[in-house]
């Protein structure tokens, strides 16, 4: 995904932050690239280091369209939810983010339009190097 990236005031002895403008939404989360590179536009990988949790972090919605949103603390990310062999993974714009599952979920939902709630701590952007 390209977004673009602002350094966020920074907080002594925690994670680098930014601010990460999407063309699904915005939400502050940690940086996990060159600390000099964080002002910019990235491609970039996501990663969240949040379990699913079906129908406490994670529930269907009948709105069928990607976003990226903060709530309070908490990163919400809309999208379709696939469920692979390997975990689940989130269609999330032109993304896929990779779960762990925290408890079984519904085969049924495979294909749906979900949203995930995950604090912003537990989400990180890498920068992709091609």
């Amino acid at each position: 995904m390209l977004v673009r990236t602002e350094k966020t005031p920074q907080i002594p002895r925690k994670p680098m932050t930014v601010k990460v403008h999407s063309p699904i939404g915005v939400a502050t989360v940690r940086w996990c690239g060159d600390p000099q590179e964080a002002d910019g536009d990235h491609l970039v990988e996501w990663t969240v280091d949040e379990d699913i949790l079906w129908g406490h972090n994670t529930q269907a919605v009948a709105l069928a369209e990607p976003e990226l949103r903060e709530e309070g603390s908490r990163v919400v990310m809309r999208g379709l939810l696939h469920l692979a062999e390997d975990g689940p993974c989130l269609e999330l714009g032109d993304s896929l983010v990779l779960f762990d599952l925290a408890s079984p979920i519904p085969v049924s939902v495979d294909g749906t339009w979900v949203e995930i709630s995950v604090e912003a701590d537990n989400v990180a952007l890498y920068p992709y190097r091609t």
